[in-house]
């Protein structure tokens, strides 16, 4: 086959480089391929089953079309400060720019017009001062809400609006390896249905997210793109009751909190905050399963759930920080029978393992039917641990109640986007013709900033078409 350009991976970065394209008048031939399935195919059975089957070839809520996104709470981060380093790379002003622009397109598409996080300005001024008094910052951020059912509606109307104009969407098909000649790539191979063949492009755009971050990571070492090993995030997923979350669910709607506690001093984090959410799981290759959250817009549960990341950054000689997460999410497995592992705060500091009695005792019912009650520190690495700890302590602070004996910690919740491409501003690798983009590329955290990264891509192209 032959093409203008194609795109691999068919989440935020790689849709938004097709869907720019378009909306500039490009003129080229796109084909966007991704392992998983169209959006109106992908469904995960657990709704029925209640557990995880471990769907093969690939899990439906990471592979697919708009990747992640679909199954995600669907919340769009407007503010520059949050969803990586992209910023680092083409400027603060540009960056805001472009979420501003990103942000109509979604509108465009049906997403809520409401944003979180822009009233009560008293409240949150009191949410900061209790933040600085805990030794945290809080992050600024309005938040645009899709929900993920309506996340799901938005992205199926992004995908007929790309084959209404001309973009070959290829599903089932996953990338092997890049065409590489002359130091230039010339497209990919791509494995179909137990076929091989070759898609030749004159631009070829690596856009697999996180689930296709330790692809690109070895792809980068055969081929020797530049690259380097970027900050793994290792953490758990904390669940509370709402009624802890109150004041910060409405005032902000996610509180983006950043600390340094000590002894360690690492960069921990809140991300992805869902209030009235469910905790659920994602099955990674070799059934790595590692726990997320997700919100609905109409579906409401009795708690809140929020990822809280510790940051490591590793040096020479050690160069696999994807492998170390691995390491650490498949330790945790293991001792859960291959099932995301919860335990109450309280047995943590008290150095026991929970007990699934204990879980029914409690206020807090698990969120995810299907975890096992059990000791995550016995496979947690000990400054990870230490750190999510006090990091957890700080936040009772700012929240009263978060560090309650009862609130439950889930792991592992990993996100893999470490493996740092080496671009310039316009997104160009070492590899002449070859571009990365989104979390897969280590420049981006999230939906938004993804979504922006494949907006610059797409924009780029069609203005070099049009100097021709």
């Amino acid at each position: 086959m032959i093409t203008d350009v194609v795109i691999i991976g068919a989440g935020p970065a790689g849709i938004f480089t097709a869907l720019e394209m378009i909306r500039k008048g490009s003129k080229q031939k796109i084909i966007l391929l991704d392992k998983g399935a169209s959006i109106e195919n992908r469904r995960c059975p657990k709704a029925i089953t209640k557990r995880c089957v471990d769907c093969k070839p690939h899990c439906h809520i990471t592979t697919g079309f708009s990747g992640a996104g679909a199954f995600s709470d669907g919340k769009l981060s407007l503010s520059s400060e949050v969803g990586g380093d992209l910023p680092q790379l083409i400027g603060d002003t540009l960056a805001q720019e472009t979420i501003d622009y990103t942000d109509k397109i979604y509108l465009e598409f049906g997403a809520d017009e409401h944003i979180e996080g822009l009233e009560n300005t008293e409240e949150v001024k009191e949410i900061r001062k209790r933040a600085i008094q805990a030794g945290l910052r809080l992050v600024d951020c309005p938040i645009r809400h899709m929900g993920t059912e309506k996340a799901h509606d938005i992205y199926l109307a992004i995908e007929k609006y790309l084959e209404a104009n001309g973009v070959e969407l290829l599903f089932h098909c996953e990338c092997t390896n890049l065409i590489l000649e002359n130091d230039t790539c010339c497209g990919v191979y791509v494995m179909q249905n137990g076929k091989e063949f070759e898609i030749r492009a004159k631009r070829t755009v690596v856009a697999t997210g996180r689930r296709g971050a330790d692809w690109l990571e070895r792809i980068c070492a055969e081929h020797n793109i530049a690259h380097q090993p970027g900050t793994v995030d290792i953490g758990v997923r904390v669940e509370v009751r709402n009624e802890v979350m109150e004041t910060v669910n409405r005032v902000l709607y996610e509180s983006k909190l950043i600390g340094y506690p000590k002894p360690f001093k690492n960069k921990v984090r809140t991300f992805c905050q869902n209030p009235g959410g469910f905790v659920s799981q994602e099955n990674y290759d070799a059934g790595l399963a590692v726990v997320n959250g997700h919100s609905y817009k109409e579906l409401k549960s009795n708690n809140t759930n929020v990822a809280i990341l510790c940051s490591h950054n590793f040096n020479s000689p050690f160069n696999q920080p994807i492998e170390y997460a691995k390491k650490v999410g498949e330790l945790t497995n293991m001792l859960g029978a291959g099932h995301i592992l919860v335990q109450r705060f309280g047995d943590i500091l008290d150095g026991k393992r929970t007990w699934p009695k204990e879980l029914a005792q409690s206020n807090i019912r698990p969120t995810l039917p299907d975890a096992v009650a059990g000791d995550i520190t016995a496979a947690m690495p000990y400054r990870a641990m230490m750190n999510i700890i006090n990091f957890i302590q700080a936040v009772d602070h700012v929240v009263p109640g978060f560090a309650s004996i009862e609130t439950l910690l889930y792991s592992p919740e990993l996100k893999f986007y470490s493996n740092r491409v080496k671009m310039d501003e316009f997104f160009t690798t070492s590899i002449r013709g070859l571009h990365c983009l989104g979390d897969s590329s280590g420049w981006t955290r999230g939906l938004m900033m993804a979504s922006v990264m494949g907006v610059l891509m797409g924009r780029r192209i069609a203005l070099e078409e049009q100097q021709i």
